[in-house]
């Protein structure tokens, strides 16, 4: 059982999900708080502005019914934040959970190929190793005790000739 649960965990697609999960949700509070609260203010004070997000903005001009209306906003400050919050949690990611885990698959690899069963686990005997055992016990028991065995008395099991 543990055997099978150890393939289960270790297979890529099981790991992908929990390093998704992680990414989507785990960290997404403690990066955005980094980015919002620390990267956007001392990276927005280079460009004389209050964050990141309001640095790098390109004013459009728009007309509204022949008039001069609200500019649109392209907010480039805005995509560079998410871009470095993004590869905050990336690195976070690798180092925390695909790093530890390569490098147990490598070991676990390492084992198999030497020989050493990376996780030992006592399975139960087969039937047929367990009748294969008991054939042999008797048969040692046969040979070194009573020759009433085969003697052909009724209460050891022999037959009379």
């Amino acid at each position: 059982m543990l055997k099978g649960f150890k393939e289960f965990i270790l297979r890529g697609n099981v790991i992908d999900l929990a390093v998704a999960v992680v990414i989507g949700a785990a960290f997404s509070a403690i990066v955005t708080s980094i980015v919002g609260g620390v990267l956007n203010p001392a990276i927005g004070a280079l460009f004389n502005a209050e964050s990141l997000s309001e640095a790098l903005v390109v004013k459009i001009p728009t007309m509204v019914d022949g008039a001069e209306g609200e500019p649109a906003r392209l907010l480039f400050g805005s995509v560079i934040a998410a871009v470095i919050q993004f590869l905050i949690v990336a690195v976070v990611v690798y180092f925390a959970l695909i790093v530890p885990i390569n490098y147990l698959k490598k070991r676990a690899f390492q084992k198999k190929e030497s020989g050493v069963p990376a996780v030992h686990v006592d399975t139960p005997p087969t039937d047929l190793e367990l009748l294969t055992e008991i054939r042999d016990l008797l048969a040692k028991a046969n040979t070194g005790t009573s020759p009433a065995f085969n003697s052909g008395d009724p209460q050891s099991g022999g037959t009379r000739p």
